[in-house]
């Protein structure tokens, strides 16, 4: 999902309608050519939004894949949308971690920052206070690292915009459950 670096919208700035709300989906499928593009093309073919995809390997043996990804829509579509990903033949299992129980959800975003002088030290002032890491320096700009949640990320993208904001590059959400519950 491509975020233009002039303006991101954070969740909190999108008006939805009532009863709308962001869902974190986590689908575990098979790890084989095709599976992603049937995943999209089921959301796209409805009109439905993805605000954030993340897909990765998490077992080699079994070769499957773990699809995180946030949505939004009314109790009625969230339920369709997990309907219909259950019945995609390479999905083993699909959880809400927004209504299945505690989770816990990051995203990492790499930010680069160009600025001189009183800009430059207002912008490592801000890192800090946010624990961003910076991971490269020249004489005239920074790429801090850094992980959290999206509002959070979002915050401290918004404060280095005078500063000398270049680039953003973003993960997107990554999910899991909370406890000893397996997906």
């Amino acid at each position: 999902m491509a975020r233009d670096v002039s303006g991101p919208v954070s969740p909190k700035e999108i008006t939805l309608e009532p009863q709308e709300r962001y869902h974190t989906i986590a689908v575990l499928v098979d790890n084989e050519a095709g599976v992603l593009a049937r995943v999209i093309g089921l959301f796209s073919g409805r009109g439905y939004n993805i605000e954030s995809l993340v897909v990765a390997e998490v077992d080699t043996e079994e070769k499957l894949s773990r699809i995180t990804l946030v949505t939004s829509g009314t109790p009625m579509v969230i339920e369709q949308i997990k309907a219909q990903l259950e019945r995609l033949v390479p999905v083993h299992k699909v959880m809400d971690l927004t209504v299945d129980g505690p989770s816990v959800e990051r995203e990492l975003a790499l930010i680069k920052v160009r600025g001189t002088g009183d800009k430059r030290v207002e912008s490592l002032r801000i890192a800090d206070i946010f624990r961003a890491r910076v991971v490269d320096s020249t004489a005239e700009s920074f790429v801090f690292e850094m992980t959290g949640s999206t509002d959070k990320l979002d915050a401290f993208i918004e404060l280095m915009k005078p500063l000398g904001l270049v680039d953003v590059s973003r993960t997107g959400v990554v999910a899991i459950s909370r406890g000893t519950r397996p997906m």
